[in-house]
């Protein structure tokens, strides 16, 4: 089991609701329908236009045994170094989409990380937080 100390859970509420707000911007502006790496670089926009440093598309290195793997996982935006945004486009988000997003947050060594589905009508419903 993660500790997070409180003082670093608040600031991770705290910018996770600026993230979830930029979330729904782009929904609203976008709608559902299009394909994911409209809504990953549109969300990269509107985190930039709030202030938030985001990357995207991070590779995230597999080290198995001491050894790198080079299979090219990559976290699709990754927020302030802390906050992983795994982004779908699909009818309905699967459990194995949850597993992925924890494998994403255990080998980034990060523990917070949001999956969000944007082809849905109401954005509330596509997503998900989730904790390492």
């Amino acid at each position: 089991m993660v500790y997070v100390a409180m003082e670093e859970l608040d600031e991770l509420n705290a910018l996770s609701k600026r993230v979830i707000d930029s979330i729904y911007q782009v929904h609203k502006v976008l709608g559902p329908g299009l394909l994911e790496k409209a809504y990953q670089k549109c969300l990269s926009v509107e985190l930039s236009s709030r202030g938030i440093k985001n990357d995207l598309e991070v590779e995230l290195p597999l080290i198995y045994k001491n050894i790198d793997v080079e299979v090219n996982y990559r976290i699709d935006i990754l927020v302030e170094d802390k906050i992983v945004l795994e982004l779908k486009a699909v009818e309905k988000a699967l459990p194995i989409h949850e597993a992925q997003l924890l494998t994403y947050l255990k080998l980034s060594n990060n523990k917070l990380g949001f999956l969000v589905n944007f082809n849905v009508k109401y954005i509330k419903e596509g997503i998900k937080r989730m904790m390492n």
